[in-house]
């Protein structure tokens, strides 16, 4: 499996930023997508995932700001991202998982850089 990552960029505090993260290749069995995120100095945090089958969940820290979907094949994962903050700076990184009769494989894509000015 392969993850494509994009959107990341520069904004200032309160604006909105959305992610997008295109699986391709062998995604057979592909049932979670998601982001994870990490910032200087600190451990990789789970932001949000999304099951093939639409649950969600989310770090308490972006409950409310950040909504995480699909495309309709259930390929792509988008994070929209609003009322950011500079506490959000970090590398986000794109994450799957395949789940062939319960054999797990985790995937990541490259990161992408997000940076909210105050």
């Amino acid at each position: 499996v392969q993850l494509q990552a994009s959107g990341g960029g520069l904004v200032q505090a309160g604006g909105s930023l959305r992610l997008s993260c295109a699986a391709s290749g062998s995604i057979f069995g592909l049932d979670l997508m998601g982001w994870y995120r990490q910032a200087p100095g600190k451990q990789r945090e789970l932001v949000a995932t999304i099951t093939n089958g639409g649950t969600t969940t989310y770090a308490d820290s972006v409950k409310g700001r950040f909504f995480i979907s699909t495309n309709n094949a259930k390929n792509t994962v988008y994070l929209q991202m609003n009322s950011l903050k500079p506490e959000d700076t970090a590398v986000y990184h794109c994450y799957a998982r395949t789940n062939i009769r319960w054999a797990l494989n985790d995937y990541w894509g490259q990161g992408t850089q997000v940076t909210v000015s105050s």
